[in-house]
């Protein structure tokens, strides 16, 4: 199964990207996921399913150790002819 996750961190820091962001974007850079594609206002990524999840954990966990307050997350499940 193909996975696709979108997610935002907060409080958002229009003049930089606060520490949470960062964490945010190193874990989904360093996973083993393709279609990467981080923004100020958004983050994507596809995988397989364990590959996703896994970096998702990490995300959350490592995005509220760096002082994240609210991190917003989808997930969805992606078929062949979804990818991006």
């Amino acid at each position: 199964m193909r996975l696709r996750v979108e997610f935002t961190t907060e409080p958002f820091d229009l003049d930089e990207a606060p520490a949470h962001a960062l964490v945010a974007r190193e874990v989904i850079e360093g996973a083993q996921l393709d279609g990467v594609d981080v923004g100020p206002f958004g983050n994507t990524a596809e995988g397989g399913s364990d590959a996703v999840l896994t970096a998702v954990d990490a995300l959350l966990r490592r995005a509220l150790e760096a002082g994240a307050t609210r991190i917003s997350l989808q997930l969805n499940v992606v078929g062949e002819g979804d990818a991006k």
